[in-house]
């Protein structure tokens, strides 16, 4: 790993969601987007490593990462949780192509919001957020991450779904080719997709039976 950076604080964004405010190191550059691969300074963890985007912008003086926590996986994130201010992250290079190409809309499910954050508060820092979009899928109205902010920032291109329960902020349903037929005013803009491979997948398959192009549809390979 090429950084260790110490965690200066963390809360609860939602009931399984955390934001860990850490340690900026030297030198340590990022487009939003990127990702990092991240490994705990803790006996045993040393060599276990998961990837995770920096929510925080590029400039800012310290690193903010956006986190859901498995418990029942018994993993890094879960370990994660339990440490507080002073413990110690090791964090890689960032990487990954999952950047801002242009204007479009940002499609995420679940935890896969967390470039799409990056980049939205890059172009609100910018006054370029007019003409973007934002489709977010989640189980229940309770798993939306920083729901204030981004219909703040959005407006009414702001869109939350939710499979499981809904409430007048959350329209029920899931991401399907009829729901973007419906809600996209056009095909000819990029699309950014994050979230588990599955969804990543259906919504891919879904753009692209509507006629979206394949050079517009961007996400993770």
């Amino acid at each position: 790993m090429d950084h260790t950076a110490a965690i200066l604080m963390t809360e609860f964004v939602t009931h399984d969601v955390r934001r860990y405010i850490v340690e900026r190191p030297d030198g340590f550059a990022f487009a939003p987007g990127q990702g990092v691969a991240m490994a705990l300074n803790e006996p045993g963890w040393a060599k276990v490593r998961r990837s995770f985007t920096p929510t925080s912008l590029p400039e800012d003086r310290v690193l903010e990462f956006t986190i859901k926590t498995y418990p029942a996986h018994e993993g890094l994130t879960a370990a994660l949780s339990g440490l507080g201010p002073g413990a110690e992250v090791q964090l890689s290079r960032p990487f990954g192509t999952l950047t801002y190409q242009g204007p479009g809309t940002f499609i995420a499910g679940g935890a896969g919001l967390t470039p799409f954050l990056a980049m939205i508060r890059a172009l609100a820092r910018d006054g370029q957020l007019d003409g973007h979009r934002l489709i977010y899928a989640n189980r229940t109205p309770a798993d939306i991450i920083c729901p204030q902010e981004l219909r703040h920032r959005l407006g009414q291109r702001c869109h939350f779904l939710c499979s499981r329960a809904a409430d007048e902020g959350c329209e029920p349903g899931r991401v399907t080719a009829e729901y973007l037929e419906r809600v996209l005013d056009s095909l000819d803009q990029h699309f950014y997709v994050c979230g588990p491979p599955e969804f990543v997948r259906g919504v891919t398959e879904a753009l692209a039976s509507l006629g979206a192009a394949t050079e517009q549809l961007l996400f993770e390979s």
